[in-house]
């Protein structure tokens, strides 16, 4: 079965019912379909290919939506552009993957360049967009089969050196995701999803397990969280995922705010382990609401999965959950041996949620995927009851926010700075963030550096999600007897200074 099916079938069974809901508009499931289908025929028309390449980049928006369910319905791939990257960080992603068409609004067709690839736009004067011209292609609108291998997605999760990673997510995958999803948080029609996230990210796999379900996407006015929670308010929210940064900030409102929330069902955290502590506050202020999920873009958000009931027990709150319906999950030591309950390791999964690979990175991807086992590069250990308990990690990925940040990519913009002698990337715990990024810099001789300065040059290149939120300027870094930056050193050094 392929992934869109959920969708139409979804609008087949209830037409007239709301698929999505914005501040000045309600879109019913049939309207949705037809959008959908009027822009994957046209896309087939103008290039009939199927598997090719598109880019699709946009703020939050129904637009957006229906670019990202047309690409799937076509036979396309979808590659996700994230409007938080840096323009060069997306100009290398556009470039690296040659797609074969773009989607994007007029912000991000400022932001990036692609000569020779046909760029349809999804916003600006209503003559102009990639809808105006799609017309009324739904008559034409074919289904597109293709092997559940087949490539879905594919996501950056970042690079080293400026070489872009791209995780192929396949059909397989998807389905995977879907049925998992509905399954561990029992989605229904009656379901409304708080679209709080960017749809290039996590908000993205909750798309068709709602819309599948016969529930509705809700897109909110603004995303302060005040704001946000005036909207579940409104439109009696059931659900939405979040970085645990997010539903902090929505506790914190919610003290202030004279807002009551009682349609919420399911408050889902995961990018990130939450603190015990945070837990029970959310708790406190939304009610028996609050599950988890613990996933990767290699397998996407649902490894494993804890229910609201689940963390109202105090044994799972530092708990990831159980493995999701499809997937298996072991603890694999460096021999590759699978271990037993109470023995820490690798925490290694198998099964149809597991991407394919890297895009174009055939080593990267055996490296990672060794006997059908994606190794995921976090330290973990299963308890005598089948919970997960995250450790560590092996790579040195920072997750903050809910999203992640390779010290790599961060360290080779900083060594491209005029004044900076040697530079590191360290994750530093924060109540806030749940890692902030922390740059430890050292200046060449007879240069100084500015924080501030360093500062605005890294989030010209990446951003604002991988600039470091605080630059320490070291006199002397401190290094190996063979002149290697210590991070560890970097760390502690760092801890006794905030």
């Amino acid at each position: 079965m392929q992934p869109i099916e959920f969708f139409f079938r979804a609008a087949t069974r209830t037409p007239n019912a709301v698929a999505v809901i914005t501040p000045d508009r309600r879109v019913t499931f049939a309207e949705l379909a037809s959008q959908v289908m009027n822009l994957a025929a046209y896309l087939k028309a103008e290039d009939p290919r199927p598997q090719t390449r598109v880019c699709v980049g946009c703020k939050n928006s129904v637009e957006h939506l229906i670019a990202i369910l047309a690409v799937v319905a076509a036979g396309k791939t979808w590659v996700a552009l994230n409007p938080r990257n840096g323009d060069p960080e997306l100009q290398r992603i556009v470039e690296y993957i040659e797609p074969g068409a773009m989607l994007v609004d007029e912000a991000m067709a400022a932001r990036v360049k692609a000569p020779g690839v046909t760029t349809y736009m999804l916003d600006g004067p209503a003559s102009d967009t990639v809808f105006r011209h799609a017309g009324n292609h739904a008559a034409r609108f074919t289904r597109t089969y293709l092997p559940l291998d087949a490539t879905t997605a594919i996501k950056f999760t970042g690079g080293t050196s400026g070489i872009p990673k791209g995780v192929m997510q396949p059909y397989r995958g998807w389905n995977a995701n879907i049925v998992s999803q509905r399954h561990a948080y029992n989605f229904t029609p009656k379901d409304r999803y708080l679209v709080n996230a960017p749809l290039t990210h996590g908000a993205s796999t909750y798309i068709l397990p709602i819309l599948g379900s016969g529930g509705a996407f809700v897109f909110p006015e603004d995303t302060k969280p005040a704001a946000l929670l005036h909207a579940i308010a409104e439109h009696e929210v059931t659900t939405f995922f979040s970085p645990p940064t997010m539903v902090t900030m929505l506790v914190e409102a919610a003290r202030t705010a004279n807002v009551r929330t009682p349609s919420l069902r399911n408050v889902i955290y995961g990018g990130a382990p939450m603190r015990p502590a945070r837990i029970r506050e959310a708790q406190e202020a939304f009610g028996p609401v609050i599950a988890g999920t613990y996933g990767q873009t290699e397998a996407p958000q649902i490894i494993t999965n804890l229910s609201s009931a689940d963390l109202m027990l105090e044994e799972n709150l530092a708990s990831s959950g159980k493995p999701s319906l499809f997937t298996d999950v072991g603890i694999m030591d460096d021999a590759g041996n699978l271990l037993p309950a109470g023995e820490q390791g690798e925490i290694v999964v198998r099964g149809d949620l597991v991407m394919t690979g890297y895009f174009n990175m055939p080593d990267k991807t055996a490296e990672t995927i060794v006997d059908g086992w994606l190794h995921t590069g976090d330290l973990g250990v299963f308890d005598g009851r089948g919970h997960l308990f995250l450790r560590d990690r092996l790579r040195e990925v920072i997750i903050t926010g809910g999203f992640n940040v390779y010290p790599s990519d961060v360290e080779t913009v900083l060594s491209q700075h005029p004044a900076i002698a040697e530079c590191a990337i360290v994750g530093i715990p924060d109540d806030h963030w749940g890692e902030a990024v922390h740059a430890a810099v050292e200046a060449k001789p007879g240069m100084t550096l500015d924080p501030n300065e360093v500062i605005a040059f890294v989030k010209g290149q990446l951003g604002s999600v991988k600039t470091p939120k605080v630059v320490h300027v070291f006199e002397t870094m401190p290094k190996s007897a063979v002149g290697k930056v210590l991070k560890t050193g970097i760390k502690e050094a760092i801890l006794k200074r905030v």
